[in-house]
């Protein structure tokens, strides 16, 4: 069997996305889905989240590792903090384990030469977002390190867009489609800044 496909991978059903880069804490309350996570935890393993949308399954997910647990009640709940590793691609659910898993093989991106004016363009987008959203300037060092899953990973997209990211196989058009998300959420945050400024102003623009 190929290292890139792997079997019995526990797999968690859920109504968001989850990127790789990004941090997603998970509260855990199912028998079944406790079970995984304690497997996974004794065995330093991967999970997998994939979107259930509308009793749809995705066929593309991503694995996540649990970066640490940050709750255990007594009736046996817990919260964990986890971060998305990979992409994958659900070739077969399986139904013989205690917990729902799969067949899954983990997806790289095609080769191709970098397109560095769709990161550059990616790049100012998402600084102009931060600064408009926090009024703080990303550093400019770390940005420039910074993939579109990394960027995408820090602002709350609508679950399709997410999953239109997760799916691409290419770096230069998930940069693309990134730098396009990013300007429309820039446009609807100074919508929504110029809108409250008008409410505060009681309809009047002030002036000094």
């Amino acid at each position: 069997m190929s290292e890139r496909i792997e079997r019995d991978f526990p797999l968690f059903p859920l109504a968001l996305v989850a990127l790789p880069s990004e941090y997603v804490p998970l509260h855990i309350f199912e028998a079944r889905y406790r079970t995984m996570v304690a497997e996974c935890l004794e065995r330093d393993r991967e999970l997998g989240i994939v979107w259930l949308s509308d009793d749809e399954l995705k066929p593309i997910g991503c694995a996540v590792a649990i970066e640490r647990v940050l709750e255990r009640m007594e009736d046996g709940r817990i919260n964990i903090l986890t971060r998305g590793t990979r992409p994958f691609r659900l070739i077969e659910r399986q139904d013989d384990l205690a917990y729902p898993a799969g067949t899954v093989e983990f997806l790289g991106d095609r080769a191709e030469e970098r397109d560095e004016a769709a990161a550059q363009a990616a790049r100012d987008a998402y600084a102009a977002l931060v600064l408009e959203a926090t009024d703080a300037e990303p550093d400019a060092d770390r940005l420039a390190a910074m993939t579109a899953y990394d960027m995408a990973a820090t602002v709350d997209f609508g679950l399709e867009a997410k999953q239109g990211l997760l799916e691409l196989r290419s770096e230069n058009a998930r940069l693309r489609l990134l730098a396009r998300l990013m300007r429309a959420a820039l446009k609807r945050l100074e919508f929504v800044d110029r809108a409250q400024a008008r409410a505060r102003s009681n309809g009047k623009v002030r002036f000094g």
